[in-house]
Parts: C-alpha cells; structure tokens; sequence
C-alpha cells in the first residue's frame, strides 16, 4: 500500500500533467469532495468533472506546493495555484468565457486517505481574489 506521501507525490505529478485518468485513480468510488462556496460533491465522476472545469479553464494549470504535512491517515497541502484562463470556466454561477488573465492564488487542501484511496478532500481557497484577478469584481481599495 502506498505511503501518504506517495499519495501525493502521484497526485500532484498527475494534476500537473493534467492527467485526470491517474488522479481519479486516487480516488475511493465513494470519495467526498468540499469546496468554496459550499460545494459538496459524491463520487469520482462528479470528483472528474469538476476537474476537468479547471483543466478546461485553465489549459496550463499547474501546482506549487509551499508546505506539506503528511500523516498515516492525512494530507495536508498549502500551496499556490497557477494559471492563464484562456477556457471556458464552468463555475456553480454559470460559464466564464476567457478572460486571458493569469491567475496566481493560495490554496489549501486536506486530504483523508483509508486504504491507499482518497475518501475526502477539502478544498479551500478565496474565491474574491480569483475573481479579483479575472478582472470580473474589482480589486479592493489599498489603505
């Protein structure tokens, strides 16, 4: 059975490489998804297409990890998010045509593994500043 830290190692390498067939591999059937804005999704279809959303949005998309913290049971990554939206981005408020903008946001994701398999993952980041950057709400006033 492979390590937590195994676990990630292949996902972050799978997401980078947009490989979406070897990231739901890590998945268990049943897998639990949260993230911002109350989304709550079951199953590793509903896991794949949100995926796929941020793949198609964002064709370069890539992963930088600025801390890791493993244990038997739990991953947790801090990382930052990169990318240029030149897709359309399905989000639960509709599509969002391109806007061309680079984007380069902080995340958090917390990870339970049960038998080599991803049971929940909890995504978080802020969805303001990802807005902020797309040019779609604007940029708060400095103090």
């Amino acid at each position: 059975m492979p390590s937590t830290r195994e676990i990630y190692e292949k996902g972050h390498r799978a997401f980078n490489d947009h490989d979406i067939d070897a990231l739901m591999e890590m998945y268990a059937d049943g897998a639990e998804f949260r993230g911002p804005g109350k989304v709550l999704l079951r199953g590793k279809d509903a896991i794949r297409q949100f995926t796929e959303g941020w793949f198609q949005g964002f064709p370069d998309a890539r992963l930088e990890t600025v801390s890791l913290i493993t244990t038997d049971t739990h991953i947790v990554e801090e990382g930052i998010f990169h990318g240029t939206h030149t897709g359309t981005f399905p989000t639960p408020m509709g599509d969002l045509p391109a806007t061309g903008r680079s984007v380069s946001g902080s995340f958090v994701d917390v990870f339970e593994i049960r038998d080599g398999k991803v049971v929940s993952d909890h995504l978080s980041f802020d969805r303001a500043e990802l807005m902020e950057q797309l040019g779609l709400i604007p940029e708060p006033a400095t103090a």
